[in-house]
């Protein structure tokens, strides 16, 4: 038996840490506004050098004499500094020294992001050296103006390429110049020139369209022969298109009359006593036509344009845990699980012609095929006893694998590899993925990266036990997107009832979030806010079908396919759709918070917004049947399970076992409404949304967040205010439960009517405030003051009275 050799693993290099120097904000603040008034003096003394370089020139060997004195406006110090960077430096371009110095002094000042001052530093340097050279060329005989740098520069390079050589260098550059930094290409002039030229030809055509006929001479003409045929009536005839007026200038006017006439005289006499109105609809073709004109003249219309310089991070950014190692395979576990799971087997007669096993990142599949005439149900009933001579944290059995027709057995491995983002991401199924909104999900048991589409899930419904990846999870979908999608193409809505999970995306707030108009944060933890939020969506989603309607398509995709192309007019209201993800962290909280008010938003938008491109994915760590209820389920297809704790709950997520035999740490099974799949999540950390989040943020933005339609809440009841239209809708109802059950108190609200906190405590405000129910009384139920039915009908009704 020969022995295999095991491949020789390579150590990473070690590289040393490197040492990052933090600058404080005041320091920044300091050395800013040093920086600032250094530059403003130094243009102060470069500008009076010009006017006393030549009376200051013998006290530069006398610098440090006292007694001396200078002419500059900066003394002594501003003359020879002025003379050390102008006459022996680079002459008059050395100006824009002190602008620069002035603008890196206000990015400190103010904290702004330094890296932009490298183009100003680069180019300024480069136009200061280039102007040097140029008046060295042609003013050598004035020395401030090329300075000593400029004269030296010249003489050196016209000892080896003479003057012509020169000019040339001068001309090479200046196009490097024109061309890097103020994008002046030939085709960019030739294309200001043809609209110059085509605004030119507009005017012309104007002024020859000033003298041609108009089209009321044209009616006239018209109405003349009207009523010539027509004693006893008059009747108008509206030419309406231009295109009409224009085609009838090219032919003679008396041959038009002439044309009319005749085809009024043909007009039966019977209809004369009867007005005609003559109205003519836009042809479609007309519409299509002019939308292909748009478009070749101003090109389909770009969402990006707004944020046309926005980068997308890169995956530099993200942390690569394993070095490129990959999975590594230990051969001897291997075999000894094999050999385990078949000495088990064979203990109850169960006999193997067949095992392979696929080993994954968390996991390794051995997929057997039985012996014929062997019960799959009997190797089933067999799972707690294969894991207990695996040692196995917890194994799961697939009997039998769809489309295999083999047994699969899912097998811990005992040194599980973590999934990094960062391959995730830079996978070519990501990377090259067709798809409206790509998710990175993680990988498969044979290694493979699983990339899924949020648009035709089209909701995401997430759940586990605490701490075994459902934060992490969702950190993942939102990197997914925002290393695919332009901030013009999606929108987040984040409801964060923890408030510390989803805080680092404040930073792409005018990027990616939408938030209700007038609220500070966008990222949302106030119950109350979340189910304003909700009910903005819900009218989102109906605005957003208006516009579908009007613009007869079935779908956000068709819809901005054709706005893009340019037919569809945003006069009339339409616009360019983003799609809008709402990720809801911590969805048990608003049930037992707000109960109805929530789940009947939510219950709305999984039915209906999944066409106009708003999709949902709500994450519990309870998957219980009065969270995750029957409504809620029925809409949610696309199922993603971390480890739970029992069957229950594994049953109430996917509607199968198995989610609580995973081994936590990101493993996971995710369906899609068939077969279940199991994963192991990508791993993303903090440190790396933080960086992710900062790179986006310091790049330009729009002005605000992505704002929903205003909301104004159905209840309106307020504290003690005995405003009839002002009551609650559901008053009455709530005075019948009061009295029937003669116990007032919000607890018993929310349970019979179903509602939030916040509304069943102003309702039993508004029956104190009526008088059927007493004043708080502690932990004692209110008194009820109205004793049955009778009697509240006649107190409602006397208040309708008064």
């Amino acid at each position: 038996m020969t022995k295999t050799k095991r491949p020789i693993k390579s150590k990473a290099k070690q590289t040393k840490p490197k040492v990052k120097f933090k600058v404080s904000k005041r320091t920044k603040i300091i050395f800013g506004s040093f920086l600032m008034l250094f530059a403003i003096g130094l243009f102060i003394s470069f500008v009076s050098y010009f006017f006393n370089w030549q009376a200051d020139q013998s006290l530069m060997a006398n610098v440090l004499d006292r007694t001396e004195s200078s002419n500059n406006w900066l003394n002594k110090f501003g003359a020879y500094i002025s003379h050390s960077f102008i006459y022996k430096g680079f002459g008059i371009s050395i100006l824009s020294l002190p602008v620069m110095l002035f603008f890196t002094g206000m990015y400190l000042f103010l904290n702004l992001k330094l890296f932009k001052l490298r183009t100003l530093w680069f180019w300024g340097a480069y136009v200061i050296l280039w102007f040097s050279l140029l008046l060295g060329f042609f003013a050598s005989s004035n020395p401030i103006l090329g300075g000593v740098v400029g004269f030296e520069l010249n003489d050196f390079l016209q000892d080896y390429i003479g003057k012509l050589g020169v000019t040339l260098i001068l001309i090479f550059t200046l196009i490097i110049y024109l061309v890097s930094r103020l994008h002046l290409t030939p085709d960019a002039l030739s294309k200001s020139y043809s609209k110059q030229k085509k605004q030119v030809k507009d005017e012309v055509s104007e002024v020859e369209f000033q003298r041609k006929p108009t089209s009321e001479d044209i009616n006239k003409e018209v109405e003349i022969v009207i009523h010539k045929n027509n004693q006893d009536s008059t009747k108008e005839l509206n030419v309406d298109k231009d295109v009409e007026i224009e085609n009838s200038y090219s032919e003679k006017i008396p041959n038009e009359s002439k044309e009319e006439k005749e085809e009024i005289d043909t007009k039966p006499e019977e209809q004369d006593d009867v007005e005609m109105e003559v109205e003519t609809t836009e042809d479609e073709g007309e519409t299509d036509q002019l939308s292909r004109k748009l478009v070749e003249d101003f090109g389909e219309f770009d969402p990006t344009l707004e944020l046309a310089n926005y980068r997308f991070p890169s995956i530099e950014l993200l942390k690569d845990y394993n070095s490129g190692r990959g999975i590594t395979i230990d051969q001897k576990e291997l075999e000894q699980n094999k050999n385990n799971i078949v000495d088990t087997l064979k203990n109850y007669k169960i006999e193997i012609a067949q095992i392979k096993a696929t080993v994954g990142p968390t996991v390794t599949l051995y997929e057997i095929v039985p012996e014929a005439g062997i019960r799959i149900s009997k190797i089933k009933n067999l799972e707690d006893d294969i894991a207990l001579s695996l040692s196995a944290l917890g194994i799961r059995i697939i009997a039998p694998i769809p489309g295999r027709g083999t047994i699969g057995i899912e097998v811990p491995n005992q040194n599980p590899s973590v999934v990094p983002m960062r391959s995730v991401v830079a996978s070519n199924k990501f990377q090259n993925a067709e798809m409206e909104l790509p998710i990175a999900m993680g990988k498969t048991i044979s290694n493979e990266t699983y990339t899924v589409d949020l648009a035709k899930m089209p909701h995401l419904l997430m759940a586990g036990a605490t701490g075994q990846g459902k934060s992490v999870g969702l950190n993942v979908i939102l990197t997914s997107l925002l290393y695919q999608k332009h901030p013009a193409e999606v929108k987040f809505i984040l409801v964060d009832p923890k408030k510390v999970e989803l805080t680092l995306f404040n930073k792409i707030e005018r990027h990616y979030l939408a938030k209700l108009p007038d609220t500070e944060e966008a990222i949302i933890t106030d119950n109350t806010k979340v189910i304003d939020t909700l009910n903005s969506l819900c009218i989102e989603m109906d605005n957003r079908y208006n516009l579908l309607k009007d613009a007869l398509v079935r779908n956000i995709k068709e819809y901005n396919t054709k706005f893009k192309a340019r037919k569809l007019n945003p006069e009339n209201g339409h616009k360019f759709l983003p799609y809008i993800v709402l990720v809801v962290d911590e969805f048990a909280d608003l049930i037992m918070t707000a109960g109805k008010e929530v789940e009947t938003p939510i219950a709305r938008l999984a039915q209906l917004a999944r066409a106009i491109g708003i999709h949902l994915i709500i994450a519990t760590q309870r998957p219980s049947v009065n969270v995750i209820t029957g409504m809620i389920k029925a809409n949610f297809p696309a199922r993603m399970a971390f480890r739970v704790t029992s069957k229950i709950d594994s049953r109430t997520i996917l509607d199968a076992g198995g989610a609580d035999q995973l081994i936590g740490r990101g493993d996971m099974l995710f369906t899609q409404g068939n077969d279940l799949i199991r994963l192991q999540c990508a791993f993303v950390d903090t440190p790396e949304v933080e960086r992710i989040t900062d790179f986006i943020g310091s790049q330009k933005a729009y002005p605000d967040a992505y704002l929903l339609p205003e909301y104004s809440g159905e209840d309106s009841g307020t504290g003690v205010d005995n405003d009839i239209e002002d009551r609650d809708k559901l008053f009455k109802d709530a005075a019948e439960v009061i009295i029937n059950a003669q116990q007032g108190s919000a607890s018993l609200l929310q349970r019979k009517l179903k509602l939030g906190y916040n509304r069943a405590g102003r309702i039993i405000d508004q029956l104190e405030a009526a008088g059927i129910v007493g004043p708080f009384e502690g932990s004692k139920a209110r008194q009820v003051l109205v004793p049955d039915f009778i009697a509240l009908e006649e107190l409602l009704k006397n208040e309708q009275n008064s």
